[in-house]
Formats: structure tokens, sequence, C-alpha cells
């Protein structure tokens, strides 16, 4: 049976691609600028709707971190640092870290967490199939600590807000970095599975071992592929599907959030695997076809204008588009010289996970999800609706007073 066309949400602030981390970051959020006019001259935009996203407030924010971490977020600035020194260290911001104090900071998380947020209300509602946010999938962040470039987790904020509607999350994440932030924050439930496929050994973060399964009622929930250099698509992909079908199988989750970080694709400045975009985007593909909600984010990626090229491309592939390899005229286009062309040619190097270390990856973790006593099973009338469910079911109950008020002064007459 032919599956039916899926409903794509994209959501876009123009201000976000033009904050700078400073001269010798590699963080760049002009990529996000970037893959949105590759977007925009490929006309993918015309498949889509398309939204300018609301900024994230403080209380939604709260949600996940510590009120004092997002206080100081709000009031830190460039020009009155030295004010915050102890706070500077606490909370891990500042000159000897890799989270920059930068102009507008504050606001940039906003915009990022903002989108993610809107996106996970728009699939609550029924209202789309899939909802893109590249600008969102800062994965490192903690309750209380920046880290690893980012300083609000917009993934986790997300992630809470589909818990509203949905008994299970499914979180996929296949940056070259462990996706340690998201883990962390639902290592000890099992309504949410966290998936992650990256780079280990001598390696930020440094967490995301095999063994490390999750805790509590969260035990066998967290589903690490620890990789090392020279990932190939044929070798992630022997990894990634049999995991996926089996995930799908036992957890059957209700959403998914997918991180696609770019810093796994051959030639990231940072990273070390060698993906084309085609094996990158084929995890997007394969996601999709299981037809669940699914919120699909952004992340790493330092070669920008192969974050661009990587995250155009798996736009079209949502929509179900072909795209020509050579790139259209848009206002970055110099970036894409000498060969002005989409698609990327993997290095000549050599692979280093062998073909006995991945099935061990393999077998370890459809060994771990086969152990898993089915899906959770969570009482529904549990979850709590969102904001603006609680609003109209408040005036549906109010005007049912008044016409019983009404009703009951009726029959008094």
């Amino acid at each position: 049976m032919a599956a039916c066309k899926q409903r794509v949400s994209y959501f876009y602030q123009p201000d976000v691609g033009h904050f700078y981390y400073g001269p010798s970051h590699p963080m760049k959020p002009h990529r996000i600028k970037m893959a949105h006019h590759l977007i925009l001259s490929y006309g993918l935009y015309r498949k889509m709707e398309c939204y300018r996203s609301h900024p994230a407030s403080p209380n939604e924010m709260s949600a996940f971190h510590s009120e004092d971490y997002i206080n100081f977020l709000a009031k830190v600035t460039p020009d009155n640092l030295r004010g915050y020194g102890n706070q500077l260290q606490k909370f891990n911001v500042g000159e000897y870290t890799d989270c920059p104090m930068f102009d507008g900071l504050y606001e940039f998380t906003q915009l990022y967490t903002g989108a993610s947020l809107d996106g996970a209300v728009k699939l609550n509602r029924g209202d789309c199939d899939v909802a893109i946010n590249w600008s969102g999938g800062l994965h490192h962040a903690k309750k209380s600590e920046a880290s690893g470039f980012c300083y609000i987790n917009d993934i986790v904020l997300a992630i809470l807000e589909l818990l509203k509607v949905h008994a299970r999350v499914l979180y996929i994440d296949i940056d070259v970095h462990h996706g340690d932030g998201v883990e962390e924050a639902f290592y000890c439930t099992d309504r949410v599975m966290t998936f992650s496929l990256h780079k280990y050994g001598d390696f930020f973060p440094g967490t995301g071992h095999i063994k490390d399964t999750g805790a509590k009622e969260g035990t066998g929930f967290s589903v690490n592929a620890p990789l090392t250099s020279g990932m190939t698509d044929e070798a992630y992909e022997r990894i990634f599907k049999p995991v996926m079908d089996k995930i799908m199988e036992v957890f059957r989750p209700g959403a998914i959030v997918l991180q696609c970080g770019a810093d796994s694709l051959t030639g990231d400045r940072l990273g070390c695997f060698n993906l084309s975009l085609k094996g990158h985007a084929e995890c997007v593909r394969y996601t999709k076809s299981f037809n669940v909600p699914t919120l699909v984010l952004g992340g790493g990626g330092y070669t920008i204008r192969n974050v661009a090229r990587c995250w155009a491309y798996e736009t079209s592939v949502l929509l179900d588009t072909e795209l020509p390899n050579e790139i259209p005229y848009n206002d970055y286009f110099e970036y894409y010289a000498p060969d002005f062309k989409l698609h990327l040619t993997p290095e000549q190097r050599e692979n280093m996970n062998t073909q006995a270390s991945l099935e061990s990856v393999r077998v370890d973790l459809l060994t771990q999800l086969i152990q898993l006593k089915g899906a959770p099973s969570v009482q529904m009338s549990e979850v709590p609706p969102d904001f603006e469910l609680i609003k109209e079911d408040a005036n549906a109950e109010r005007e049912r007073k008044s016409t019983k008020e009404n009703r009951e002064g009726e029959g008094m007459n």
C-alpha cells in the first residue's frame, strides 16, 4: 500500500544566522542561513508550510533548565562579564570554555529553542507529520550548564512537549558526537528511548559507552553505538537500520525526534567520519518510512558549505523531491566553489571500524533491545495536555456551566 504524502512544516527565524561565536570558534550560525537560501533557491519552500517561529520564553526554558541558569544567560553580556566571575565558572560559560559569551547569546538561544517547541506543538496537534528546525539540535547543554557550543537544550524541551501527548518518544542522534545532554535528561525513564551513533574514545564528550544503557525505570532505554574514525555509508547503514527496526518493534514510539548533526559527513572540520550526503540522509529517509510524527533538527557541522548542502538535501528527502546536483545560484553561491555541486565524494581513507567491531556493536544493541519487556505502558490520563488545550477546555467548561445555569433559571420561572 502506498504511503500517503506526509505534511511537512518548516520553522525558521531570519535573525538566527546573524549571531557570531567569535573569529576562531568553529560554530558558525551563518550555516543555518546558508542552508535556508539553498532550500529557497531549490524551490523546496513551495512544497511545505513555512513558519516564522516564536522566541522561547524563560518560562518555557525552565521546563528543563534551572531558573538561576536561565537568569544568568538573560543578564550576562560581553560588557558586564567581570561582574559574573563565579557564575561564569559555575555555568561553564566564557573565555576559557568552548561556550563563549557573545553579543545576543540569550536571544540566539530563544530563537533556536522556540522553533523546536513550535515544531513539537504542531506535531502534537496533528497539524503536520514532519516538522523541521535546522537551527535546533543543540544536544550537549545540561540542566544548569553550557557544554560543547550548546547553551539551552532545545531537544530536551521539545521532547518534554511531545510527552504531553505521546506516551513514548524516540530520540535519534546521527551527530558525530554523543548526544550526552539528551541521554542524561532521560536516563532514568522508560518513556524516552535515546539512540546515538557516535565516535567514541578520546573524543568529546567522552560518554556513550555501549554499556551505558540507562538506570532505574530507564534501564535498557539508552542505546549507544560507539564507533571510531572513517565510518562509511555502508558501515553506518549496517548498524542504523537493524537497530532502528528492533527499536520500532519493541518501543513503538508515538513520536520521533531526529538530530541530524552534519559533523558526521566526510571532510568535517571537527568530525572524523566519512559519510556522503546520501549516506547521512539515508538515516532520515529510513526514519521517515515508519510514518511516525517526526521532529527533524540540525546539530553539529563545522565545514559550513557542507552543512548547508546536507540540510537542504535532507529537506528534499523529507519532501520526496529529487534535486539536481548543480547548485542553483543564491546569495552564498561562491561558498560552493570550485565544483558548485550538491553531493560530496567521500575521502580515500581507511575505515577504522572493522567488520568484527561493527558486528559486535550490532549484536550487543539488538540483544539489549530484545531483553526489554515490550513497550512500557503509560496511563495516558497522567499525560498533561498542552497549554492551549487547557485554555480551550476551561472555556468549554465555562460555557457548559453558563448554559446549565440558564436552563435551571428558565425551569424555575
